[in-house]
């Protein structure tokens, strides 16, 4: 009798084969590469929760004069007003950074009636700057050049945070005023629009590299001009869409 017949539960079938060490291994690294990704991005989206949440919704220091008013450009409305803040006596000059290389302060001047005549050489532009470490960076030397102690800081408010990292980081004994800007198109309830949550998305995704890079004491990427050309248009029809939906729900 063979003896599979003599115990119980034995056949003549072979087992099959145990799985290999290797085949083991690879599949515990996809798992743990999947919960690392997973961990991560809970933590980018509870980070992108608060940085959304917390971005400013007014002006805190409207009033305190300052020595020089900064204005990053980005929008028509962040020039305006810094033309504005002028004309009200906030300041004694305005510095605008990151304006084309054919752009002149005389021309800025001229497009715009936010400014009387006789303030039109307070005005000074730079055009070296391609990206926000660049208008720091450049800011930071017309303020030694023109001994400038303190500014106020005209930027859009979803990007004031990330500007402000850098500026700190450029000009340590600089006080900062910072004075947001709130485009129309760029809306409170940001989820609802998927431009304007892409744009804070990025935004947010910039700041926490910028933030790394200065406490890691990385050098700032130098952007080509292009390359911030192609951001800006990014942005710009990201905005575009929010607004033809705006208007969309407008005539609905």
């Amino acid at each position: 009798m063979p003896v599979f017949d003599i115990i119980p539960g034995m056949t003549d079938a072979p087992s099959p084969p145990a799985p290999t060490s290797g085949a083991t291994q690879g599949r515990a690294l996809i798992a743990a590469a999947l919960v690392s990704a997973g961990g991560v991005m809970v933590i980018w989206l509870a980070g992108l929760l608060w940085f959304a949440s917390t971005l400013p919704a007014a002006v805190d220091d409207p009033t305190t004069h300052t020595d020089a008013i900064v204005v990053l450009t980005g929008g028509s409305e962040r020039i305006e007003t810094g033309f504005k803040l002028l004309s009200a006596g906030l300041a004694e000059r305005l510095f605008v950074s990151g304006v084309g290389e054919q752009v002149r302060a005389g021309s800025l001047v001229a497009r715009t009636d936010a400014l009387p005549p006789d303030l039109a050489d307070k005005v000074a532009v730079g055009s070296s700057a391609y990206d926000t470490p660049g208008n720091a960076s450049e800011t930071a030397a017309w303020v030694q050049d023109e001994h400038v102690a303190s500014i106020r800081l005209v930027t859009a408010g979803y990007h004031m945070r990330r500007a402000l990292l850098e500026f700190h980081a450029a000009m340590p004994n600089v006080r900062i005023v910072p004075h947001a800007v709130f485009p129309a198109v760029v809306k409170s309830d940001w989820w609802r629009w998927p431009g304007t949550a892409s744009l804070i998305a990025r935004e947010y995704t910039k700041y926490v590299v910028s933030w790394a890079r200065q406490n890691l004491g990385l050098p700032a990427r130098v952007v080509a001009r292009d390359t911030r050309e192609e951001n800006a248009r990014t942005a710009r029809e990201e905005i575009a869409r929010d607004a033809q939906q705006n208007l969309r729900d407008a005539r609905a």
